[in-house]
C-alpha cells in the first residue's frame, strides 16, 4: 500500500504561480508513470502531465509551456510547478503513481486551485 499526500494548492491571481507536491508513503522507485490530473465541476476528470519511468514527460496542450512535472525518488516526491495560471486551470488536481502492470494505481486526495481573473 502506498499513500499519497498531496500540498500546495490554494487560491491565486491570474498570472501567478503555484507548487503542488505530492508525498507517497513508499518507494516511487518501479513505477510505469506517475503525474497529475485535474478535475474541474462539471467536467470529467483529465491528465495534466505524465513522467515515464525513464523520465520521458507528458503534457495536455492546455497546459504546455506553463506547468512542469518533476520528481524526486530520494524523497519519493512528485512535484507540478504551475506557471502563468489562468482561470481556466481552476480544478482540484489530483496526483498518481502508476506500478502497472505488476502492481496497481493510488491516487492522493486531490487538492484545490483557484485562479481569479
Amino acid at each position: 500500500q502506498v499513500q499519497l499526500v498531496q500540498s500546495g494548492g490554494g487560491l491565486v491571481q491570474a498570472g501567478g504561480s503555484l507548487r503542488l507536491s505530492c508525498a507517497a508513503s513508499g518507494s516511487i522507485v518501479g513505477t510505469k508513470t506517475l503525474g497529475w490530473y485535474r478535475q474541474a465541476p462539471g467536467k470529467q476528470r483529465e491528465l495534466v502531465a505524465s513522467m515515464a519511468a525513464l523520465g520521458t514527460t507528458n503534457y495536455s496542450n492546455d497546459v504546455k509551456g506553463r506547468f512542469t512535472i518533476s520528481r524526486n525518488i530520494r524523497e519519493n516526491s512528485v512535484y507540478l510547478q504551475m506557471n502563468s495560471l489562468k482561470p481556466e486551470d481552476t480544478a482540484v488536481y489530483f496526483c498518481y503513481v502508476d506500478f502497472a502492470p505488476y502492481g496497481r494505481a493510488y491516487w492522493g486526495q486531490g487538492t484545490q486551485v483557484t485562479v481569479s481573473s
